[in-house]
């Protein structure tokens, strides 16, 4: 089974907020990535169909494919990683998390599952509180 990375969306608030960000850096960069400081160890058991999950204020709510990660140094020669991603963001079961920083691995089993509807999985708004409560 793939290893999965989770990540904070800082500053985001929903997942269409989320798709009009990743746009615009894509027309600026012509690629999907994010950096990061530390290039992940496991690295080759999250290229085996891993994803990023998307923490978005407070929950988990949607993912985008890994496709490859790259070791680039910046102008002061300080180490960095660029986190490749599919363009794709697949809405997942909402799932609460507590802030960190950086990013964290997710296991398998701890990765919620896709969410079978289009819509934001937050839209239901007494299911999103059963959730964040820990009760379904």
């Amino acid at each position: 089974m793939p290893l999965h990375l989770l990540k904070l969306a800082v500053g985001i608030e929903d997942i269409d907020h989320l798709r009009r960000v990743r746009a615009a850096r894509w027309a600026e960069r012509g690629s999907h990535w994010v950096s990061t400081r530390n290039h992940p160890r496991r690295a080759q058991d999250v290229l085996a169909g891993g994803s990023i999950y998307w923490v978005i204020r407070g929950q988990i709510r949607v993912r985008q494919r890994i496709t490859g990660f790259r070791r680039n140094r910046d102008d002061n020669g300080r180490r960095y990683c660029l986190i490749e991603l599919d363009e794709r963001l697949v809405p997942t079961l909402l799932r609460p998390w507590r802030p960190f920083q950086g990013w964290r691995y997710l296991a398998p089993e701890d990765a919620p599952s896709d969410c079978s509807e289009p819509r934001d999985p937050s839209f239901d708004p007494l299911l999103a509180q059963l959730r964040s409560l820990g009760l379904i």
